[in-house]
């Protein structure tokens, strides 16, 4: 006889156990997570630069971004747990006039909604990070109260409390089809048996387009490589330096806690798939952009890297909320980068809509999975 569940959540990143976590938290029994991996949060979440954003070009992802920030602000204290929070802020760069009308543009929304962003003179970007070469720069924003987190500790804050309040988790379990009746989801079939439940989520970060079509679906979910290279302890860059966005070479870099540089571009070629092996002759274009932009890192040696998956839609906005053409399936996918920023909201969300029928802390349509079909989602601009 097939185990039976209140809802099953397919995919042990971020985005899994965030929303299994709330669920629980607000009553729903019988709630399993499925991970193929032996343990939770090894894909794209491990990989994460762990970056927390206001600065985006949307509302609806500037208004995520600021709850999740309230959740932020007390995880520490009601999960029991570290999660290394640091509120350095992110500067955004622009070389040339059309980005900088873009972040002007942004900054004006972001203002309006509570944000509190600063438009930057080539010299005042220079008083932020004095390493900084700033002759093509034009201009820039900063937010401080942006920043980023240990993507582990998070991880662990959830999953330990979602087991604390009877959640269950079976990892090294692999979904290998999904079983519908009636235009409604019936069970999840896995390497180890079958579970039943009306509520299935999709919440497989890179592997979400997969698991759709385990299900009769297709959703515009694209896996691109990201590559991040890191550097010995570097003792000539403060360690409260905020994140700094190149966004027109495009790169970026910010410090670690330990004290070393971690650095990243984006790579025109990259092409979709879900190899996650670094590739070190990307190595040199990443050193030629960092000691353009931030000269002092010529004495820096890079000791290590990784390689990870981000899951991008083609607004590169993440798809929230019941697939119309089959009732009680759920995608929590695509978040375009944004998944470490944006979990913590897209929990409460998801576990909103499951239990009230719909969401009370904030309107999820624009992130619909129909937004695609009827042309009415809008391009965020900023990402990289």
């Amino acid at each position: 006889m097939a185990q039976t569940a209140d809802c099953i959540i397919i995919g042990g990143g971020i985005i899994g156990i965030s929303i299994a976590y709330n669920l629980v938290k607000c009553g729903l029994k019988n709630v399993i997570l499925l991970e193929k991996k032996e343990f939770l949060g090894t894909g794209s979440t491990a990989k994460s630069a762990g970056g927390i954003r206001h600065q985006h070009s949307t509302e609806i992802n500037i208004r995520m971004t600021l709850e999740s920030v309230k959740i932020l602000k007390t995880f520490e204290d009601e999960m029991e747990v570290n999660i290394d929070f640091r509120q350095h802020g992110y500067l955004l760069l622009a070389a040339s006039e059309i980005t900088l009308s873009e972040l002007k543009k942004n900054a004006k929304l972001q203002k309006s909604l509570g944000v509190e962003v600063s438009l930057l003179s080539p010299i005042e970007i220079k008083t932020i990070v004095p390493q900084l070469n700033i002759d093509d720069i034009l201009g820039g924003t900063f937010c401080h109260q942006d920043g980023y987190l240990d993507p582990n500790g998070l991880m662990y804050g959830y999953s330990k409390n979602f087991k604390k309040l009877g959640g269950e988790i079976l990892t090294s379990t692999e979904v290998t089809g999904i079983k519908v009746k009636n235009g409604k989801v019936f069970s999840a079939v896995t390497n180890k048996g079958e579970i039943q439940s009306d509520i299935i989520i999709n919440a497989a970060g890179p592997y979400g387009g997969k698991i759709a079509e385990m299900s009769g679906l297709k959703l515009p979910l694209t896996p691109l490589k990201r590559q991040v290279f890191v550097t010995d302890v570097f003792k000539e860059i403060s360690p409260t330096t905020p994140m700094v966005i190149d966004l027109d070479a495009p790169f970026y870099f910010r410090p670690e806690q330990s004290g070393a540089i971690l650095m990243s571009m984006a790579d025109k070629q990259e092409t979709s798939g879900f190899d996650t092996t670094l590739d070190w002759s990307l190595l040199e274009k990443v050193v030629e952009k960092a000691i353009h932009r931030v000269p002092v890192l010529e004495n820096a040696k890079i000791i290590t890297g990784w390689a990870g998956l981000r899951t991008l839609t083609p607004d590169q906005n993440a798809i929230l909320g019941e697939v119309a053409a089959l009732k009680g399936f759920i995608c929590a996918a695509g978040f375009s980068g944004h998944g470490i920023t944006h979990a913590p909201i897209a929990g409460k969300l998801i576990s909103e809509l499951i239990i009230d029928g719909k969401t009370e802390t904030l309107p999820i349509i624009e992130m619909s999975p129909e937004r695609f079909a009827d042309g009415k989602s809008g391009y965020a601009n900023g990402v990289i």
